[in-house]
């Protein structure tokens, strides 16, 4: 079920209430999740041109570790049951016109509190405050200064708290024209004290009918290693001991384009490498929860590519490839890192009140760490899905979707299957529409 309500005159306040919640159940024991949120977002314009911009959330998210191997093993509810909480909000101001001086500005804070089921449990709080500010030079330069503190605290009860904590401050240069858009940040940044210097340097080129831009650049940057972030890439891991940052630099090339307003593509070439990369595994005594390996020294080759095809709002069709070519130095392979995705998507107005869609997901399998402690490679997958929508009155729209056509229970998390070929159907009711802004329930 999803719910949303919006209110606010649509121009200077607009205020958003939204819902989101659903259960599953497969056919193996356990295998079964759920889904809590709620959620309050607003944004308000001064007649002094700021704009105040905020989001409060809750979420709750509930899993059940039922990859255990070998099956016949016993195990009750609790002992497999793994929920999340979380709480956040966001805060930020911004002006919508620059001043006499030429500054614009958007200090921003982001806090989260999340949390699990454990015994002994754990809590984490999450603090990311941004202070960007940016001075235009002339037409053509601009000059920006922003101070970021990423703040996390880590605790397992009845142990000493983890403090994880990045601060980068990036002074950069830019330089825009018709035809060239160029960059140049040279950002010093504190690793839980230890310091580097991050390079970020960007360049695009466009041709002057602004149909083809050839890219490049030379990044560093950081992905914070956070509980939070973990459970949202592999909601099955066991609870960790430990938080570590992954610094990450990367050198690219490539373009992208478009042809009659209608066709895009896209492609790029990465060479890439990452410093304390988490790789997950399953663990050894029956699989059915994953432990972070730590690869400090892993580099990566990453070819994408895309295309897409786009007719106003009645058709749209896109597809895109991701092959990725992982080298750890010290673990034996990049478990749980795909080596190859293909994803496409259509989404079609058949006619005024008819909408059919279809989404496609092939990939390549990740390596696993098997019972045996030795690496292995896993089958792949193709996850293909379908629907259509109806308007059978003004206010009321109903839905069919089936998913995993090829019934095919793929395992993307070695030992966790997925649901077979299922069939999801449901009506959707908008009412009050105003300024473009429907309430929505299905």
């Amino acid at each position: 079920m999803q719910a949303g309500f919006s209110f606010g005159d649509g121009k200077n306040t607009l205020f958003n209430v939204f819902g989101d919640g659903y259960s599953s159940k497969g056919n193996l024991p356990y295998q079964k999740n759920s889904l809590a949120a709620v959620g309050l977002s607003g944004i308000v314009r001064t007649r002094s041109d700021l704009e105040w911009k905020g989001k409060l959330g809750f979420r709750g998210d509930g899993y059940y570790l039922y990859g255990f191997r070998p099956d016949t093993l016993k195990f009750n509810k609790e002992q497999l049951q793994q929920n999340f909480l979380t709480f956040e909000g966001d805060l930020a101001l911004r002006n919508m016109t620059p001043t006499e001086f030429g500054l614009t500005y958007n200090p921003n804070i982001h806090v989260a509190v999340f949390s699990d089921n454990h015994n002994p449990s754990a809590t984490e709080e999450n603090t990311v405050l941004n202070l960007p500010l940016q001075k235009t030079i002339g037409e053509n330069f601009a000059f920006t200064l922003g101070f970021t503190g990423d703040i996390t605290n880590y605790h397992i009860a009845t142990q000493p708290a983890i403090q994880n904590n990045i601060y980068t401050v990036s002074p950069a240069l830019t330089y825009k024209n018709n035809n060239l858009n160029f960059k140049a940040e040279l950002a010093p940044s504190w690793n839980n004290g230890d310091f580097k210097l991050l390079p970020n340097l960007l360049a695009n080129v466009t041709t002057n009918d602004k149909q083809f831009t050839f890219e490049a650049g030379y990044v560093g940057y950081y992905q914070k290693g956070t509980y939070q972030r973990y459970e949202s890439i592999n909601p099955w891991l066991a609870q960790p001991t430990s938080l570590i940052n992954t610094r990450v630099q990367e050198g690219f090339g490539g373009f992208r384009g478009s042809m009659n307003n209608h066709f895009s593509y896209a492609a790029r070439l990465s060479f890439v490498q990452y410093w304390n990369m988490p790789l997950f595994a399953n663990d050894s005594l029956d699989g059915k929860s994953f432990v972070i390996l730590n690869e400090t020294n892993l580099k990566a080759v990453l070819i994408h590519g895309e295309i897409g095809y786009t007719q106003g709002e009645l058709f749209t069709a896109k597809a895109s490839i991701n092959i990725n070519n992982y080298s750890p130095k010290y673990q034996p392979r990049a478990y749980g890192l795909l080596p190859f995705e293909f994803n496409a998507d259509l989404r079609w107005q058949i006619m005024k009140d008819l909408w059919i869609k279809g989404d496609l997901w092939l990939f390549d399998g990740a390596p696993y760490l098997g019972a045996d402690k030795q690496p292995h490679s896993s089958a792949g997958g193709a996850d293909l899905s379908a629907g259509i929508e109806f308007r059978i009155a003004r206010q009321v729209n109903l839905w069919l979707q089936m998913n995993n056509l090829f019934n095919d229970t793929y395992q993307r998390w070695n030992q966790y299957q997925v649901y077979g070929f299922n069939i999801l159907g449901g009506i959707i009711f908008s009412f009050g529409q105003k300024n473009g802004q429907p309430g929505r329930t299905e």
